[in-house]
């Protein structure tokens, strides 16, 4: 397996934390391998200049807007909730990979326990359930953790429809990504991956995915995710936390920020 600091170092855009750059050299299989043979039957699309994206941009401010006017009442009440369940900030924020490989902050509500370890993701702690807090349990199963990323989307961080956005030490997706186009898109709140067994999926799965949506990608294509997304949620499949059955399985474990990043591309 490559070093993951030799993978396509050049066409990385994002910053990574001085604890996250030694944790990746340090590394032999710190996410799942992707074999080759799973994705050489993959094209490269790549959506940068579509017609449509213009359009779902408009989309997604005036949605993005709407909804947070619209749900600011819950989303207050929530972060009271996680407040009271586990005394600490409601929301924390931790950094993703988007658009064309550039790292942004990610907003949501505080699920886990203020004492879980840092950069390290949710199948790689110890009993990760004793993490997660009551009031995050239920956030986290009815994805009403997934409110705050609606002020990513109105930044233009992220989409409402696209590919899940991955912290940045998830070196293989990001290199696969690259690849095969997926990072001309902004990722998204919930996509294709999300309606099609959410956690439960191997990363070689989510890849396939990513490409398909940028194959269709389009009004309807959105539209029909969108539309699919709640009685995905409501019912509650697909979620995972911390199954060594399931590659990739959850969210990384939080925490209320990241250091100072550290550039190691230069720009």
């Amino acid at each position: 397996m490559e070093n993951p600091m030799d993978v396509r170092r050049d066409d990385y855009t994002f910053e990574s934390a001085p604890e996250v750059l030694e944790k990746m050299r340090q590394a032999e299989d710190l996410h799942q391998h992707i074999p080759e043979e799973s994705v050489q039957d993959l094209q490269r699309v790549d959506v940068s200049h579509h017609p449509y994206r213009r359009l779902k941009r408009l989309l997604d401010v005036v949605i993005s807007a709407v909804g947070l006017v619209v749900l600011l009442v819950p989303m207050l009440l929530i972060a009271v909730i996680v407040m009271i369940d586990n005394p600490g900030p409601a929301i924390f924020s931790q950094y993703r990979v988007g658009l064309n490989g550039k790292r942004f902050k990610l907003y949501k509500f505080r699920s886990m326990r203020r004492s879980t370890p840092k950069y390290m993701a949710t199948e790689e702690l110890e009993n990760p359930v004793r993490y997660i807090t009551k009031s995050g349990k239920l956030l986290r199963k009815l994805s009403l953790d997934e409110l705050p990323p609606l002020w990513n989307v109105l930044r233009g961080d992220m989409s409402l429809i696209g590919p899940r956005p991955h912290i940045s030490d998830e070196y293989e997706i990001h290199a696969m990504r690259m690849r095969f186009g997926v990072n001309t898109t902004r990722p998204g709140i919930t996509g294709l991956a999300q309606i099609n067994g959410r956690d439960l999926i191997r990363p070689d799965e989510k890849i396939h995915w990513d490409v398909k949506y940028l194959e269709n990608f389009g009004l309807r294509t959105d539209l029909r995710i969108l539309f699919s997304t709640f009685p995905k949620v409501f019912d509650g499949r697909g979620v995972s936390e911390g199954s060594k059955t399931a590659p990739d399985a959850a969210e990384t474990a939080e925490t209320p920020e990241d250091p100072a990043p550290m550039d190691t591309t230069g720009t």
